[in-house]
């Protein structure tokens, strides 16, 4: 396929605006609509004058005709536009999560694979240098693992109001989570089995069945462990808001971002959520006095990736699965095996209970 790959863009907040300028960027893609709720009334910039604007999301499938759908709304609507999508013979690049529920994902990407569409899900992290690097040092580490990873975010403002609306559809260990228990299953690539989570409520601003604030536990079968933790509002510790841990029984490797010291970076800045700035590798190797062998790497990590090149690097990665015909089977169930891992953390939380996988 050489021409164009006709692009409509659904949802234009952060993440919708981001990708829409990778496409812009890119010779292989083609923008034919913007769409969202309120889109024709929108103040955009001027780099998007001349693309048609759509209110409807069934209204812009029929009329643009895309060849494939960048689905960046709500989670509540993932699932459906998805089908949507693929039933106009479109191509989708999904946002995370799949769904709000794992039967939901499962006929999702069921579809996608029925249909012969390529099916690509947001996991920004997987396109990062420096969490491959991360990754690949985990698997140096040896057997079992234990992961700790966190990301809490306090928020005001637009941000806490983009927070609260999300919370509508999900929690943040699952909102941010799908990310993080994504990176655990590749430094692991073992089965999850059991998911024990706990929650609590900080806020009158959140729903009384919802909580702000989460962490959960997850077991592998390999042995290996795994903590996360999320929490979002005006409420949040700007201390310690980034941990991204792994330890094994050769040492550890842990991702020391220098940002967490810089008083102008908040907690909530999307760009901090993805930056490592470096690495610091230990080895547990003992000398003959019992003593460490050698002291600590640390491995600069310069020329990071900002959160817009991060999205054109994934939308580079969708255009060459539309025309290299790549097989996502793997990457279509490791999202669904993370979002299982995410929504049994959240059934946790409600019910107290263990949550064992199937």
């Amino acid at each position: 396929m050489s021409e164009k790959v006709r692009i409509l863009v659904v949802g234009l907040g952060n993440m919708g605006l981001s990708h829409a300028r990778a496409y812009l960027r890119m010779d292989g893609f083609e923008i034919v609509g913007l769409c969202s709720r309120k889109a024709t009334s929108m103040d955009l910039d001027a780099i998007y004058d001349g693309i048609p604007r759509y209110n409807d999301y069934e209204e812009a499938l029929a009329t643009s005709k895309p060849d494939a759908v960048c689905i960046c709304t709500y989670p509540d609507t993932h699932a459906d536009y998805a089908r949507k999508a693929f039933s106009a013979g479109a191509d989708v690049f999904l946002e995370k999560p799949i769904a709000e529920t794992v039967e939901e994902a499962r006929s999702v990407v069921a579809m996608a694979s029925e249909m012969g569409r390529k099916l690509v899900i947001g996991y920004i992290l997987r396109h990062h240098p420096s969490w491959s690097h991360f990754v690949e040092e985990a698997h140096k580490l040896g057997k079992p693992l234990v992961m700790r990873m966190n990301l809490n975010q306090q928020s005001s403002g637009d941000t806490w109001t983009v927070h609260k609306n999300l919370m509508k559809s999900l929690s943040p260990i699952v909102d941010c989570g799908v990310h993080y228990l994504d990176m655990m299953c590749l430094m692991t690539r073992a089965r999850p089995l059991k998911v024990h989570a706990i929650g609590a409520r900080l806020s009158d601003e959140v729903a009384t069945d919802q909580y702000n604030y989460g962490q959960l536990q997850v077991t592998f079968d390999d042995g290996s462990v795994g903590w996360y933790e999320a929490g979002w509002g005006p409420m949040m510790s700007e201390t310690a808001f980034f941990i991204k841990d792994v330890i094994g029984p050769k040492g550890c490797v842990s991702i020391v971002a220098t940002e967490q010291a810089d008083p102008d970076r908040a907690s909530d800045d999307i760009d901090s959520h993805t930056k490592t700035s470096a690495l610091r590798v230990h080895s547990a190797h003992l000398d003959g006095a019992g003593e460490f062998a050698k002291g600590d790497e640390i491995i600069n990590m310069e020329d990071e990736p900002g959160h817009d090149d991060l999205c054109l690097r994934e939308q580079q990665f969708f255009l060459d699965a539309i025309r290299s015909d790549r097989d996502l089977s793997d990457h279509m169930q490791d999202a669904i095996n993370s979002l299982a891992i995410v929504l049994a953390a959240d059934k946790s939380v409600k019910s107290g209970e263990i949550i064992l996988l199937d």
